[in-house]
């Protein structure tokens, strides 16, 4: 077990740069804490410009309640405190508001995390709490003794969301992933029924090898995997969570990313080679490695695989709405006719997905699951991804104005024809 050098203060500076600058928190709004191993609190200040936040703004409260720092602490320090008291396994608190978990604490709803999977792990127990005063003693024990029941997430009532965890990191990531989920349900809504996932990812037993080297292109890939990844992250196409990002390097020899990956903290050693059935001692690739390597052996044309779930294009997923990539010219010159594939059978017979990628049809939709983009080159892959994302987008604003008018076989047919495109 390796020890964290970082300071609490930095932590939570990063951490909640993340939360502002990912638009899931205001200039006021948010707080975290961090409870350390002698009991104290670190506690991002109140009424401090969240965007600007510095390690030396945040405040220490020691056992005894004494305060330490230039700044008053949050006026949530009570619920943080509740918290911590009721819940021994508990070293850090993160509260903010989102817009799409605040639009369910409006309804007095919880959003649903076994949409996706892995989200439902990711999130834990999720419970509601009814309203009180911001920052009262009363709001702390409605919180706290939700906690206390064993939730590792509340929604609160007019107010946002409280997540907990062993580390902030923990607490990140059931927060990040709840948002996630209801954003996924409030684009879907309008397009029918959710669906749930028919099954789980099933997880291959890798032999290990050791790697002798790597060559100048490998070490390329890595890079450009690690640049898109950030890339994506930035552009709201990927979350923490399943999702993979894998190039080809050779005949059955490719990388791909870890088994749930931080995608704002990964760098190029933490990418996974799998070389003949065998991955890179030490690591553990992403569960959908086995489902790249079919692609590679089947597809010799795909270099490159990109699997996320981007929150418009889930809307179609998450209901089972086939989404129409006859928008523009430019979505379906990228995209193609996209199909959709049941959760079943992405599950149950991969082999018999893999067979549905072809030139003519190189981006999928899985119900539930996401969106799988291939391409001869990574670029390629990354911008089908980003353009079934855009298209999905559009498609839901469209349909907030009028009924979406897709354009005609006849002019599928000329764009095929001037562009050279694979025919199906």
């Amino acid at each position: 077990m390796s020890c964290n050098y970082t300071h609490p203060r930095n932590i939570l500076v990063a951490t909640l740069q993340r939360l502002y600058d990912y638009g899931m928190t205001t200039t006021s709004g948010g707080n975290l804490s961090i409870k350390d191993d002698d009991g104290n609190i670190w506690i991002t200040p109140g009424g401090i410009d969240k965007g600007s936040l510095k390690p030396d703004d945040i405040v220490k409260v020691t056992p005894e309640g004494e305060i330490i720092g230039k700044h008053r602490p949050s006026c949530e320090l009570p619920f943080h405190t509740a918290v911590y008291t009721l819940r021994k396994d508990v070293r850090a608190v993160l509260h903010a508001h989102s817009p799409a978990l605040v639009a369910f604490s409006l309804v007095g709803r919880c959003p649903d995390p076994s949409l996706v999977p892995g989200c439902r792990e990711a999130c834990g127990k999720v419970a509601f709490s009814r309203y009180d005063i911001p920052g009262s003693r009363s709001l702390g024990e409605i919180i706290a003794a939700e906690f206390e029941k064993g939730a590792d997430s509340v929604m609160m009532e007019n107010h946002g969301a409280v997540m907990c965890g062993a580390t902030i990191a923990e607490a990140f990531t059931r927060f990040e992933s709840l948002d996630y989920v209801a954003r996924i349900q409030i684009n879907a809504s309008g397009l029918g029924d959710l669906l749930h996932p028919q099954g789980e990812p099933k997880r291959t037993v890798w032999p290990e090898f050791e790697p002798i080297s790597a060559s100048p292109y490998e070490c390329e890939m890595r890079d450009s995997i690690i640049n898109f990844r950030a890339r994506a992250y930035r552009q709201k196409l990927l979350f923490t969570g399943n999702a993979f990002l894998s190039a080809r390097l050779a005949d059955d020899d490719f990388i791909v990313t870890p088994t749930n990956f931080d995608p704002m903290d990964m760098n190029a050693a933490d990418m996974v080679r799998i070389v003949n059935g065998k991955r890179e001692a030490g690591k553990i690739p992403s569960s959908g490695s086995a489902f790249c390597r079919e692609i590679y052996r089947r597809c010799g044309w795909v270099n490159a695989i990109i699997m996320t779930r981007p929150p418009n294009a889930m809307a179609f997923a998450s209901t089972g709405t086939r989404m129409d990539s006859r928008t523009i010219p430019e979505s379906y010159i990228q995209l193609r006719d996209i199909p959709l594939v049941s959760s079943a059978e992405y599950f149950n017979d991969p082999l018999k997905v893999v067979d549905r990628i072809t030139p003519a049809t190189p981006v999928l939709m899985v119900e539930n699951c996401g969106v799988i983009s291939c391409g001869k080159t990574l670029i390629e892959a990354f911008d089908r991804l980003e353009v079934s994302e855009f298209t999905a987008k559009c498609i839901l604003l469209a349909g907030r104005i009028g009924t979406l008018k897709p354009i005609t076989q006849e002019q599928v047919d000329e764009i095929v024809e001037a562009f050279s495109l694979p025919k199906a």
